[in-house]
């Protein structure tokens, strides 16, 4: 666990603010993750967290409800602590604003300070998102029938397909899981690989995936090792790496990590159980 990490709210039991207050707000620093990994090539992409239970009250006290899509460029020197963030969005409950703009301003603010980078926060009414996206053009592998005795990250476990040619690759496995680096507690995904570049022997990917059950580590910083093992084995042309967690109190989180590829190619898709 991360020394910034122990700091924050994760695990500790805390009190609820239905009061706007920005100090619930915890930043833990990147750094101190990429410092571990073997990073070819920069590191692009964002973090899209999207929110269900944002809500304040309107001047004359009645609740106004939306959902919101917040979006972290990925050279933002900090993450926001998921627990920190919920318990942030919270504190607007009983705050009376009689502005949405004021509201999205003030948390875009917000995130950003915490951030300390680029932030973009948008509103939506209740129905206006779409609950799930097609990912048809992917290929899942999750029926791969495979022997596993790993389940700590391992990348020795990704090969190339012994009759590997370059070609693109739409792959998607459902059987992502790792567990919060503070509490223990699963984090549940589903991860979305897009590549140009040498064939990836699919049962050696399966095994890779499944080797982060027992991992203990933030979702972003998941999302990054995998993209940076993938980038450093393969040099793959092109590389989409977007992993898209289980909602948890109220948030879920998309990381998204990208080398030559647009961000728009993935950003959109969201996955049943979300």
């Amino acid at each position: 666990m991360s020394d910034s990490a122990q700091l924050s709210p994760l695990g500790k039991e805390v009190v609820y603010k239905d009061s706007y207050d920005a100090s619930l707000l915890f930043g833990i620093s990147r750094s101190e993750n990429r410092d571990k990994l073997t990073i070819t090539d920069p590191l692009n992409g964002v973090d899209v967290w999207n929110g269900y239970e944002i809500s304040w009250l309107n001047t004359k006290g009645k609740p106004i409800i939306r959902q919101a899509i917040f979006t972290f460029d990925c050279q933002n020197e900090n993450i926001v602590e998921s627990k920190s963030f919920k318990l942030y969005l919270n504190s607007f409950n009983q705050s009376k604003i009689d502005d949405e703009q004021q509201v999205i301003d003030t948390i875009k603010t917000d995130l950003s300070k915490c951030a300390n980078g680029e932030v973009s926060v948008e509103f939506f009414k209740v129905g206006e998102i779409k609950s799930a996206t097609s990912f048809k053009n992917f290929e899942c592998i999750d029926e791969i029938d495979i022997d596993v005795n790993q389940y700590e990250v391992d990348s020795d476990l990704l090969m190339a397909d012994e009759q590997s040619h370059v070609l693109n690759q739409q792959i998607v496995s459902h059987l992502l899981k790792s567990n919060c680096p503070v509490t223990g507690q699963p984090d549940w995904g589903s991860v979305f690989i897009q590549m140009d570049g040498p064939q990836l022997d699919k049962a050696s990917l399966l095994k890779y995936i499944i080797s982060y059950r027992q991992h203990g580590e933030f979702h972003e910083h998941c999302v990054e090792q995998i993209f940076c093992d993938i980038n450093r084995l393969f040099n793959p042309s092109s590389l989409i790496v977007c992993a898209k967690y289980v909602r948890r109190g109220g948030l879920d989180i998309n990381p998204i990590r990208i080398k030559n590829a647009k961000v728009m190619d993935v950003k959109e898709f969201r996955v049943s159980r979300q």
